[in-house]
């Protein structure tokens, strides 16, 4: 009898965590293999009752068929989620990538109903993808406020740099979002907006009292909490004037005496992910599980080790850690959200439903994707013509293994190229570019003479840190100008580097500056600086890198 108790015990408990796999079918396809399940670990786990599984990768097609074999191998209702803060397209081939949340943030600047009528939009838009994939949970919207400009992590995924904006564009979101019948989730509570540390490398330390917390941190996830959204996420950062001693995501102090008891919020909590070394460098995968559990979060996003938490969590509840009536409140939690997208099954859709979801993306999604990049980059002058036999497309960019947005074929190595600008990579798998003279840092030997046309790739990324702080674009725009060798200069990502740049920069030279990475913001804003009335056809051209 004990051991069937204990067997039910393990069912309920399994039902607390969300696996990562990939939106491929194969293993052998799997992006992240570190974290992403191989496919008998994870039928295995559904099969004893795993609550959810987060998808990366693969195309909205492959994503619709994956969601289907997920349930089936679950056999019961489970949650099917995604971390597409920037619509369907910047995880999965096929859907809608749109421009960070933060463009959106600075057409509110200028006008603040179009604004919000536009992050309305893109909340409809990603869940409507979403929704047609077979994903009935949307890890968004991010309701940190990036009041620190060198924060590696948030940056671009905030919905802007004050508690006002952020709490208006999230709300109207989160309205969209909901409008679809997909589950949302506002993260990173209490707020990850003023680090300078990446929490997937290490724990950051916010020191603020609680009055400025209230008056910030607290005001957009206030704001949301009132308007209905559905789930929160908790950050891995300390805040010392809150709990001392733990990180937010395993302290009972943030997330059920603040967030449960004083600010009222009854949804489901979802922890960060558990792998995450703002984690995994301090407590051990059972450990971890534990403590989130018993601080009060209802889902575990990506333990470690799942059979782990889930025997660790098991021996808490029956030794009496943790009491019973704990996983009680969480699985009606649980089962109150899965009720709300009880009608989400894929299979309930209508035929006309199940044939438009071949073409994930409609023309309105289009529209939005488009309108959101133009009425947010900024262009300054055309870059003249190039000689492909002395002048130089450099491109900066985070990485190349893998890179959604640049190949052989982009706009940003194919447009320059037509224009007569030889292309470059540099990338930190390369040669170092860079002299220790920070007045002539660009080793220019290694390049053909004449001019250079620069596109800095730079956001904040997880798992990136500060890496292109180290970077001395500052000193080589000066190098350049005073060469009289600098063609043009466009920043794809960061609106902090743009304005840092910006300050040294002559103003006669051709610039650019979008918010947007995908290929439609290079498109849009290299049609403009070049003067191409029409994108001409791409064509592949030789990229040389600077790799050993």
């Amino acid at each position: 009898m004990i051991a069937l108790k204990e067997s039910d015990l393990r069912k309920d408990v399994a039902k607390l965590l969300i696996v990562r796999a990939s939106g491929h079918a194969l293993d052998s396809q799997r992006q992240y293999p570190k974290w992403e399940l191989k496919n008998c670990d994870l039928k295995r786990l559904l099969k004893e009752g795993i609550g959810g599984v987060i998808l990366f990768g693969g195309t909205t097609i492959e994503l619709e068929q994956r969601t289907k074999t997920l349930r089936a191998w679950a056999e019961k209702p489970l949650f099917l989620c995604a971390d597409v803060e920037e619509g369907l397209g910047q995880r999965f081939q096929g859907g809608t990538w749109l421009a960070p949340p933060l463009a959106v943030a600075q057409i509110h600047r200028k006008d603040p109903e179009k604004a919000i009528a536009l992050a309305e939009k893109y909340g409809n838009c990603i869940g409507s993808q979403a929704r047609l994939c077979g994903l009935n949970w949307v890890l968004a919207p991010v309701c940190d406020v990036n009041i620190n400009p060198k924060n590696p992590v948030i940056n671009l995924r905030a919905w802007g740099e004050d508690p006002l904006t952020v709490s208006e564009l999230t709300c109207a979101f989160n309205k969209g979002l909901s409008a679809q019948g997909v589950l949302t989730c506002a993260k990173h509570f209490p707020g990850h907006g003023d680090t300078s540390v990446d929490s997937h490398l290490e724990l950051p330390t916010i020191n603020h009292d609680l009055q400025r917390l209230e008056e910030v941190e607290f005001v957009p996830f206030k704001a949301i909490i009132a308007s209905g959204v559905d789930t929160v996420m908790s950050a891995h950062v300390l805040f010392p004037n809150i709990d001392p001693n733990q990180p937010a995501s395993l302290s009972s102090k943030t997330i059920t005496k603040l967030l449960r008891d004083e600010i009222g919020f009854d949804g489901l909590l979802v922890t960060d992910a558990l792998v995450m070394e703002a984690i995994h460098n301090f407590y051990n995968d059972a450990d971890a599980a534990v403590m989130a559990f018993a601080a009060g979060a209802d889902l575990l996003m990506m333990p470690a080790d799942p059979d782990e938490a889930i025997d660790a969590i098991c021996k808490a509840l029956l030794m009496g850690r943790i009491p019973m009536q704990r996983l009680q409140e969480t699985l009606h939690r649980r089962k109150k959200a899965l009720a709300k997208v009880e009608g989400l099954n894929p299979s309930l859709f209508s035929q006309e439903e199940k044939m438009d979801s071949l073409l994930i993306e409609c023309r309105q999604d289009r529209v939005l994707a488009e309108d959101l990049i133009r009425n947010s980059m900024e262009i300054h002058h055309h870059v003249p013509p190039g000689d492909l036999s002395s002048d130089n497309n450099l491109v900066r960019v985070d990485g190349v293994l893998p890179c959604p947005f640049l190949n052989n074929l982009s706009p940003a190595v194919c447009l320059p190229e037509e224009a007569g600008y030889r292309t470059t990579l540099c990338h930190e798998m390369g040669i170092p570019l860079w002299r220790d003279d920070l007045y002539e840092p660009l080793v220019l030997d290694r390049f053909q003479g004449g001019a250079f046309f620069l596109q800095l790739f730079v956001r904040g990324n997880p798992f990136r840190g500060s890496l292109f702080e180290k970077e001395p674009w500052l000193a080589t725009i000066r190098q350049l100008q005073g060469l009289k060798r600098l063609a043009g200069l466009v920043v794809y990502g960061s609106p902090y580097l743009w304005n840092e740049l910006n300050e040294v920069l002559d103003s006669t030279i051709p610039s650019a500056y979008s918010p947007g990475q995908m290929h439609e913001a290079q498109i849009q804003v290299l049609s403009s600086l070049f003067h191409f009335y029409e994108a001409p056809d791409f064509k592949a051209h030789t990229i040389h890198q600077f790799t050993d």
